[in-house]
């Protein structure tokens, strides 16, 4: 029997129908091991030795296979054929061989580019090795954005408390969309006016024309700058004569695109089919993996993390005989295309994105298919068919119009194009290419015929800003510097998104305040590593590593010698530094200009402090020179900024007088948002806004409910305690007896009854998440500044991350086997901080004691003496 291990178990279940009895086919899940999140997994000082670790989910499923694999004949490693596969190979022998499963056993590795029976059947035929050098790329770019992670990160939780993480490409990427946002707001909209007519031609045909030049000067965008220029062109015009100066007809021809790369993929889907770039890659790792279609499960397409734009010899072939069997050999081109990738740093080790079998028509798989995946899979073998089909060829006619009135003259110019034969476009059309693909033919114009004018428009522009990112045009940009790679992109956009430091909405990027602040402070004080020459340079030097002409440790002690050095440099660095540069950095985005010229950062509650930066532990804010005295601050950001400006107008707004208290009932603006306030001083009572309501909105009825939180509902029917309703820090809760249900809207905690709130507390509970004795649910490894272990537990009112003696909530989304070292270290840091808790630090090592000659005798001595009391009552039981 032989032994096949692949990633995944649908991959497995896919290919062990293939294979047959003789062969057991076993899933590793994914990867096996990886780096501990703690300090010492990665050791410069010992040539980077890196310790492995088996998370909890993996040792059982390495159990099977080390059984399995102890009693086969041979280990065929069937893993994803690009980097990450053939990292997940190398581990899994590995662990194989640690547990002495090997012995004299042939082990072999196989890659296909497609499940399909023919692919995996050649595959098993061609055995090779483990390509050692992609692994030594594997192992650097895993170690490199260890040593990134876990020396910059811990940099950032000191000197910029509230910020998540920094990462090696990630935090490039971020530079990015922020960028485009300095952009945004330092640009300055240009008044321009655009100046067009109607006109008919001698047989009474209409058309229109715009104006091209005035008075001999060529005008361009922006020429016509103000209504009082475009005023006098347009009488210039109305009284003008018009004729036909030229007429020029010109065959154009437009060629198809390549196949679709893993970016080109996603931009694609983003645009014609409105995914992510995360659910693109879902939808395509089910494509791929197979799809049972009536008793035979096929995987659709290739492999989907490819940078490659070519395709098999033979896929070309199917592809050409489906064209012309589908559309006729007119669209047939004499010759296949053949294309290369433009992409900086494309390796090109593998084919383009593409279907198994071009024959395998959408229509004809769509009722095997859900929606995303017949969209997607119809997308791809509309790319792959358009590839190899003809160029579409495209007539543009352009004809110049000659105006005359009063000795001046101005040319306008009629533009018109016909498709004459569509060619690929019959298959695909590029969405950003659209207005070139409208069929908009010119009506018959001659050399000298007299045209009559209808009427002469002149409309008022404003240039715009460049537009913010989308995923899609984010992983472009990426694409273009040699930022990332194809498997990283995705989960790049996901972890921005993850930490905060940026928001997807209308599928636009917009980086939150967190994340200008963290791009300020490592373009401030680690500008190299977030520079794109040096982020490309270093991905130019991992691709040369897998290619084998680079070691990777040499590689790795350029980066640690320099990089170690900026870490060591900021040992020393002040907060107040840091905040006096963040204020020169970011005065645009926290002080922009007002409209009336005044001071921006004059606070606008005292009048006479000055606003700056400020970080506390749960981030940074605006906060005015003079506190205590004044005490006003305001968040971060636009949203911060516009209701600071609301407040500043209206003061603190008064609401109204509590009729129990007669308090005054206060609306106002703080470092956390908009908020209520009963009374003044130590004794006032707030409540916070909740999310989902309007701030311009709040009254003083909505007040006096946000105040009366926490609202009794009534006695629970089985204790007889009472059951209460409050806003918790992650949302809308009931309270019980020390245990919490989670609502589903703000607005239940003001209606939710006695039914609902027993509800809510019952299904917490069958979740696992309160009342319950805490439990280990993951193991995240030694803390990396403090030592002592960082556990994720469940416990009565859900998971928390737990060192020593403290304990810090896990948000209430967060899925508690997905948190990080890393977020489980900032968690715990703003528990304590907020506590006033010591967190336990590293024990040193006991010290032994040293042994004395004379106790090593006296400790021989007394061995002896114990040994002849044993011998004698030997003797003595003998003799008995």
């Amino acid at each position: 029997m032989k032994l096949v291990i692949v990633e995944s178990p649908a991959k497995a279940k896919t290919i062990n129908k293939y294979l047959g009895s003789d062969y057991k086919v076993l899933a590793s899940y994914g990867h096996v091991r990886d780096l501990p999140p703690k300090d010492g997994s990665v050791l410069p000082d010992e040539d980077f030795a890196m310790s492995w670790t088996v998370d909890g989910k993996s040792k059982p499923r390495l159990t099977e296979i080390t059984k399995a694999a102890k009693a086969s004949d041979a280990i065929i490693l069937a893993t994803d054929p690009d980097r990450e596969g053939e990292a997940i190979s190398w581990h899994v022998l590995q662990v194989l061989s640690d547990k002495k499963a090997l012995k004299d056993k042939k082990v072999e590795r196989v890659v296909f580019n497609a499940i399909t029976k023919k692919s995996i059947l050649e595959a098993m035929e061609n055995p090779r090795a483990i390509d050692e050098p992609l692994v030594d790329a594997y192992l650097a770019r895993r170690a490199l954005d260890y040593l990134v992670g876990f020396n910059l990160s811990p940099v950032l939780w000191r000197k910029l408390p509230g910020a998540r993480s920094a990462g090696r490409v990630q935090s490039v990427a971020l530079r990015l969309v922020c960028e485009r946002e300095n952009e945004i707001e330092r640009f300055k909209p240009q008044e321009y006016w655009n100046i067009s007519g109607e006109f008919k031609n001698s047989g009474g045909a209409d058309f229109s024309a715009r104006l091209t030049s005035f008075e001999g000067e060529k005008l361009q965008r922006l020429s016509v700058s103000n209504e009082e220029q475009a005023s006098t062109i347009k009488r210039m015009l109305m009284r003008a004569d018009f004729l036909v100066e030229s007429v020029e007809a010109k065959p154009t021809t437009r060629n198809p695109y390549a196949p679709f790369t893993t970016s080109t993929m996603q931009q694609d889907a983003s645009s014609k089919l409105g995914f992510s770039a995360s659910r693109t890659m879902q939808v395509a790792q089910k494509l791929y993996e197979g799809i049972d279609l009536g008793g035979e499960t096929v995987g659709l397409i290739t492999y989907m993390r490819t940078d490659g734009v070519q395709m098999a010899p033979e896929a070309i072939e199917e592809t050409r005989k489906v064209i012309g069997e589908e559309f006729g050999n007119l669209y047939l081109p004499e010759k296949a295309r053949f294309y290369s990738s433009k992409a900086k740093n494309a390796q090109e080790a593998h084919e383009a994105v593409r279907p198994t079998s071009l024959a395998r028509l959408p229509k004809d798989v769509a009722s095997k298919l859900d929606d995303d995946q017949r969209r997607l899979y119809e997308l791809i073998w509309k790319r792959t068919i358009a590839s190899q089909m003809a160029s579409a060829k495209i007539e543009r006619t352009a004809a110049e119009l000659r105006a005359t009135a009063d000795g001046q003259t101005a040319t306008m110019r009629a533009n018109g194009s016909v498709v004459k034969f569509d060619g690929f476009l019959s298959v695909y059309q590029d969405t950003r290419k659209k207005d070139d693909e409208d069929d908009k033919r010119l009506v018959p114009l001659k050399e000298g015929e007299t045209i009559s004018r209808e009427e002469i428009n002149a409309s008022q522009h404003f240039t715009e800003p460049p537009a913010r990112y989308s995923e899609a045009s984010l992983i472009r940009k990426m694409e273009e510097l040699g930022i990332g790679r194809p498997s990283t992109y995705a989960s790049t956009l996901k972890t921005l998104a993850d930490r905060e430091y940026v928001t997807i909405e209308q599928r636009r990027l917009t980086p939150q305040a967190k994340g200008r602040l963290v791009t300020s402070f490592l373009e401030s004080f680690f500008n190299r590593y977030v520079e794109y020459d040096f982020t490309a340079a270093l991905e130019d030097q991992l691709d040369k590593i897998s290619a084998g002409d680079l070691q990777w440790k040499d590689v790795l002690r350029d980066f640690w010698l320099d990089f170690s050095s900026a870490i060591g440099e900021t040992k020393d660095l002040r907060i107040t530094e840091v905040l006096d540069k963040l204020n020169e950095e970011l005065g645009p985005l926290a002080f922009p200009e007002n409209e009336d010229g005044s001071d921006p950062r004059v606070c606008p509650t005292c009048n006479v402090g000055q606003l700056s930066l400020k970080v506390g532990r749960f981030g940074a804010f605006i906060g005015c020179s003079n506190y205590p005295d004044c005490k006003f601050t305001r968040q971060l950001g636009a949203e911060g900024l516009e209701q600071s400006k609301n407040l500043a107008n209206d003061g603190p707004k008064v609401l109204g007088i509590d009729p129990n208290t007669s308090e005054e009932v206060k609306f106002l603006i703080g470092r956390f948002g908009p908020y209520v306030q009963r009374g003044e001083g130590k004794e006032a009572k707030n409540a916070s806004i909740p999310k989902s309501w309007d701030a311009n909105e709040i009254d003083f009825e909505k007040a006096l409910q946000l105040l009366a939180l926490p609202r009794v509902i009534g006695p629970h029917p089985e204790t007889g305690k009472e059951i209460t309703a409050r806003f918790a820090r992650y949302g809308p809760v009931v309270q019980h007896d020390g245990k919490f249900g989670g609502l589903e809207t703000d607005d239940e905690v003001f209606t939710a009854g006695i039914n609902r709130a027993v509800a809510a507390l019952a299904d917490s509970a069958s979740k696992g998440g309160r009342g319950r004795t805490a439990s280990s649910l993951k193991e995240l490894g030694e803390h990396p500044e403090l030592g002592g272990p960082v556990t994720i537990k469940n416990g009565r009112y859900g998971p928390y991350a737990n060192h020593g003696k403290i304990n810090a909530t896990l948000p209430k989304d967060a899925d508690p086997l997905a948190v990080t070292m890393e977020q489980a270290v900032q968690l715990i840091a703003e528990r304590a901080a907020k506590t006033g808790k010591k967190p336990a630090k590293k024990k040193a090592p006991a010290k032994k004691k040293a042994t004395t000659k004379k106790a090593t005798a006296k400790k021989a001595t007394a061995k002896k003496t114990t040994a002849k009391k044993a011998a004698s009552k030997k003797a003595v039981d003998a003799a008995e």
